[in-house]
């Protein structure tokens, strides 16, 4: 019956499909999603579902699963530092649009472009998520288990949680998670194991930019929310490794 009405209609199949998981584990999904977030979280699952069918969609799922149950590590202790993500980590339409834009641009140009350019593009894709959960890994561990904080431009020692700060905690957990998530992408079929490499380092040169980004200018621009520093973060993310892969496969025709 599934594969039938996927036959027929994937975009159909993805509305029914990502309601029943809605529906299915609501208790959970209400308590990481406003109400708003969860229809603009709907919206990214059927494109994604609709465009690149299970394995987009998996990873995509693995990122909301994997970066919720991050920001939840030490939330006591953060909230009471004042350096909690805002709602005790629910995700409202701007953590959504901030996280996925860049992804999502990457899964519908696949409708567009030449057969040849859209391994390219789920490259990017799978780039942009596995930046995200490189940067709210490397956050979230670093304000929770963080010995020592760094501003990234200065090295200067710096609280847990200030805008630009690093730490090696944080960063080796980003990096980690970088890995599990372009790894889960290789594993059904989305990239090869040359975008596993391109993926990780991508993320974490962007992670690192949104750092430079957050420890600058953030603060000089009102417009320069963290969201809109999370979809510039995510953007060079993809870029980076789409770039990588061209740069790479340049090389190989030489």
């Amino acid at each position: 019956m599934i594969d039938a009405i996927g036959e027929l209609n994937p975009w159909l199949l993805a509305a029914l499909l990502n309601t029943g998981l809605g529906l299915v584990g609501w208790k959970l999904v209400s308590k990481l999603l406003t109400p708003t977030g969860l229809v603009h979280a709907w919206i990214l699952g059927v494109i994604v579902w609709g465009v690149l069918g299970w394995p987009g969609y998996g990873v995509v799922l693995f990122y909301f699963l994997a970066g919720s149950a991050v920001t939840k590590i030490g939330m006591a202790e953060k909230e009471a530092a004042g350096i909690a993500e805002k709602r005790s980590g629910a995700r409202g339409p701007e953590n959504v649009w901030g996280s996925a834009a860049s992804s999502t641009l990457c899964a519908l140009a696949t409708l567009v472009v030449p057969l040849p350019y859209r391994p390219l593009l789920c490259l990017g894709y799978v780039s942009g998520f596995s930046t995200k959960l490189s940067d709210t890994t490397a956050s979230e561990i670093g304000k929770a288990y963080g010995n020592r904080t760094f501003l990234i431009t200065t090295l200067r020692l710096v609280p847990r949680g200030t805008e630009g700060a690093v730490s090696l905690e944080g960063t080796v957990a980003g990096m980690l998670a970088s890995v599990v998530i372009a790894l889960l992408a290789w594993a059904v079929g989305l990239i090869d194991w040359i975008g596993v490499v391109w993926c990780v380092i991508a993320a974490f040169i962007a992670t690192n930019l949104e750092s430079v980004i957050g420890a600058t200018v953030q603060s000089q621009f009102k417009w320069l929310t963290n969201e809109v520093v999370n979809g510039i973060n995510t953007l060079i993310g993809s870029v980076a490794a789409m770039g990588m892969a061209l740069a790479w496969a340049g090389l190989l025709v030489r």
